[in-house]
């Protein structure tokens, strides 16, 4: 029977991240969703057959797999220093490289959401799936990467059902979207009023529409600052003037014009809510110094947060997220457990398939020899089987003491190898002390 080497493929990680690089060398690094095919066209022509590309705002990896570590390695490199513009030795210190179990531990980290900035967040699954269906689009996902990339989504499925880690919002925009959404519910049919359009107001407000909001004006100083802003946010603009009709239709307000004067007074949000019939309202001040009156915050109706009152909730959610953490850690451990049991497992697959065919082929040659003698043939296919460790055990047994290392060891191989059963081994006992007879097939 020939033995064959089983060509062992290596898990590889190469590329730069929040924590390994500066972001100057991320964005030279950055490729650009258009551009990914012809990427991985490259990665392809450098060796590689197994690998895909993740590119974010927080990472640019490669994850692969390979025969030949310190190749595919030197190709990643050359090629992303190509695509950067630089020479390799300039990304030296500005990369990592796992490979083996740490390789495989940090996919299963990146798809859990554990090793982002922001620990937890949804977004960066989807990231990974789509750039695993861009690699097997392009014929890059071989069955090693296949089989990794499905034990870290099932890892992540986990994460995401057994753990809280992504309940709770961590920043400041999440945090408005949030306590909007616990007044409101569902936030398709709220009507939200964005005052002034600085860089925070327009995170809020793409915070809510990535919530479901569908209804948003935009006023402002200017018209035509409102008027830039609502086409930024694809969303209706008015002007100041218009202010006390526009918040009584307001579900949702963000103030963030910084006027250095409360622009909505007591009066002013007094009035609205009486407009609404008290139907309540949230309102986000994040404008400094504030422009909501904050004894408009007494008004029942009215929910009044200010930049700490929303840094406050999305402090809670870091810390909230920071003790999930640990739980998913756990997960993912226990995942990374299973995955590599799998993978040795699979390990003995050639040997049992040389093992069945070896079985088979000395069932076919008994049957032949028996001519149609069933106990016949059973007696030749055992005698057959029981040649190589009685011949084994023999030699081993006539070494005296000198053999009776591997007279145990092969002992033990054979009572792991077939589990004896206890009435069989009542039988042998019993005959144990029989002269050895040579039987029909028996070659020993």
């Amino acid at each position: 029977m020939t033995v064959r080497r089983a060509i062992v493929f290596e898990p590889l990680v190469v590329g730069a991240n929040h924590r390994t690089s500066s972001l100057s060398v991320r964005d030279r690094l950055f490729i650009p969703e258009p551009a990914l095919p012809v990427f991985l066209d490259r990665l392809r022509c450098a060796g590689l057959r197994q690998a895909l590309v993740l590119s974010t705002c927080d990472r640019v990896e490669v994850h692969a797999v390979h025969d030949d570590h310190a190749r595919a390695l030197q190709a990643i490199v050359s090629v992303l220093a190509d695509h950067a513009g630089v020479p390799a030795a300039e990304l030296d210190g500005q990369m990592h490289a796992l490979s083996g179990e740490a390789a495989v531990r940090h996919i299963f980290r990146v798809a859990a959401s554990l090793d982002s900035q922001v620990v937890g967040e949804p977004q960066v699954l989807g990231q990974v799936k789509a750039s695993h269906r861009l690699a097997r689009d392009a014929g890059m996902s071989g069955s090693e990467l296949e089989a990794i990339l499905q034990s870290a989504y099932a890892a992540a499925k986990r994460v995401r059902t057994e753990t809280a880690i992504g309940e709770r919002p961590v920043s400041i925009a999440a945090a408005a979207g949030r306590l909007a959404h616990d007044l409101h519910g569902e936030l398709s049919g709220c009507t939200a009023l964005l005052v002034g359009g600085g860089d925070m107001g327009m995170l809020i407000a793409r915070e809510l529409a990535a919530g479901g909001l569908k209804t948003m004006t935009v006023v402002d100083t200017a018209e035509p600052k409102a008027e830039a802003a609502a086409r930024e946010l694809d969303c209706h603009f008015g002007t100041l003037a218009g202010l006390p009709s526009l918040l009584a239709g307001a579900d949702i307000v963000i103030a963030s014009l910084g006027m250095r004067r409360h622009v909505l007074t007591f009066d002013v949000v007094s009035q609205a809510i009486a407009r609404r019939r008290h139907k309540p309202i949230f309102i986000a001040d994040i404008a400094i110094p504030g422009d909501v009156e904050p004894a408009a915050g007494d008004l029942e109706e009215a929910f009044l947060y200010n930049l700490d009152d929303l840094e406050r909730v999305a402090t809670q959610g870091r810390r909230s997220r920071e003790a999930e953490a640990e739980k998913a850690d756990a997960i993912v451990e226990a995942e990374l457990a299973v995955f590599w049991r799998e993978r040795r497992e699979r390990g003995a697959i050639p040997t049992l398939t040389r093992l069945r065919q070896q079985f088979e082929a000395a069932r076919q040659q008994a049957v032949a020899e028996a001519g149609g003698d069933a106990e016949r043939a059973t007696r030749i296919l055992v005698s057959r089987l029981l040649h190589a460790p009685t011949r084994l055990l023999r030699e081993a047994a006539a070494q005296g003491d000198a053999g009776q290392t591997e007279l145990n060891l092969l002992d033990r191989t054979l009572l792991r190898l077939f589990a004896r059963d206890p009435a069989v081994d009542v039988a042998t006992d019993s005959t144990k002390d029989e002269p050895h007879k040579k039987r029909e097939g028996d070659g020993t």
